[in-house]
């Protein structure tokens, strides 16, 4: 570590609502207490870092409005480390300043997270600026040494071991678990078929109680079918209803990684994308997820072809709920107690990792000297 205090800008615009403004906050927030930088998150929407992160000017971050015309800034209030995430343009005025300071700052791109096997060699990758004296390198956040890693903060473990399911649903009124009743929580995109999951869990083999964070909708039942809504959850809150359910139904980008620590089965919505690109992307999850070596497969040659059929059903669940066939729920029902197993050694595999933060920090440092 340096015997000084590193400063840093992040600059955030709001695309996928509470996917862009989470992960920029976790990561300034790692920085600032984790790391001891002095961080400031300027962001175009404070609107949903509001909700994600209620109570957030008590935290050591400043945040700071994005303004489409943004202010003159010096050259010595320029950062040590200026990090545009998602490839976000920043300000002109704000680069050319960068350009006028003595010891140019390390210019990061944090870009989306991806499996596909281009990004191992694009990480790290730098570009310089074609007019000024400054290069950016772009950061592939990742699930390979490769890449940059997943963010995850030191406490996660700590945090995960001491929550109390019971306490948990008592607060929001949830009734003791039924014995062999599924609870499954569901954040997705509103193109998702949601009215045919709720159909085919209905008429399910097996109960389901149905967590619904962030809805307006009553209580109700329908066949085997229980409907609970949630209020709005912040980050630290969505954790716990993702550690107290079986299976997660997340989208986006955090929390996605957020079920991945969980260590439980879960069901991703992707951000869709023009000339269905994210279907790609997919794809390249699911084959890295589903063949991890010895994570699942066993010796065994009937409990290999059990979990492969375990892992068939989850792919073919995805694809579904991503638009591209019908949603077979009791045969991914079925697969869960393998599914279980699997998502608990995925998650331990990858947190043997060292977490984006920290390689993002030792990457700056290094550049600093």
């Amino acid at each position: 570590m340096t015997n000084f205090t590193l400063h840093c800008d992040i600059f955030c615009t709001v695309v996928d609502n509470y996917g862009d403004a989470g992960v920029c906050w976790r990561l300034a927030r790692q920085l600032a207490l984790e790391h001891g930088w002095q961080v400031r998150l300027w962001i175009d929407d404070a609107v949903p870092l509001a909700q994600l992160a209620p109570g957030h000017d008590a935290e050591p971050v400043e945040v700071r409005p994005w303004p489409a015309d943004f202010p003159p800034v010096a050259a010595d209030d320029i950062p040590d480390v200026v990090i545009e995430a998602f490839a976000c343009a920043l300000p002109a005025r704000y680069v050319e300043t960068m350009a006028r300071r003595g010891k140019k700052p390390v210019w990061i791109n944090l870009d989306h997270l991806s499996a596909e096997s281009w990004v191992a060699e694009c990480h790290a990758l730098p570009s310089p600026h074609p007019q000024l004296p400054l290069v950016k390198h772009f950061f592939f956040p990742g699930f390979t040494e490769e890449t940059g890693g997943l963010l995850r903060e030191r406490d996660y473990e700590s945090r995960r071991q001491a929550f109390d399911e019971a306490a948990f649903r008592a607060e929001f009124g949830l009734p003791p678990r039924v014995p062999g009743e599924l609870m499954l929580s569901l954040f997705s995109y509103p193109h998702a078929p949601i009215q045919a999951l709720l159909e085919a869990l209905a008429a399910a083999d097996t109960p389901v109680h149905l967590l619904r964070p962030g809805s307006s909708e009553a209580p109700n039942r329908n066949g085997r079918l229980h409907v609970h809504p949630l209020p709005f959850l912040p980050q630290l809150r969505y954790d716990e209803l993702l550690w107290a359910c079986d299976v997660n139904f997340v989208r986006g980008e955090d929390s996605f990684i957020r079920a991945q620590w969980a260590g439980k089965p879960f069901v991703w919505q992707i951000y869709p994308q023009a000339d269905d690109v994210h279907r790609m992307k997919l794809d390249a999850f699911l084959s890295l997820y589903t063949k991890v070596p010895g994570q699942v497969h066993r010796a065994d040659a009937d409990d290999a072809a059990t979990d492969a059929a375990a892992l068939s059903a989850l792919t073919g669940f995805w694809h579904a709920w991503n638009g591209d066939g019908a949603l077979a729920w009791n045969r991914f029902a079925a697969a869960l107690p393998r599914l279980a197993r699997h998502a608990q050694a995925w998650s331990k595999h990858l947190s043997q990792r060292p977490d984006l933060t920290t390689n993002l920090v030792q990457f700056c440092l290094e550049r600093l000297k």
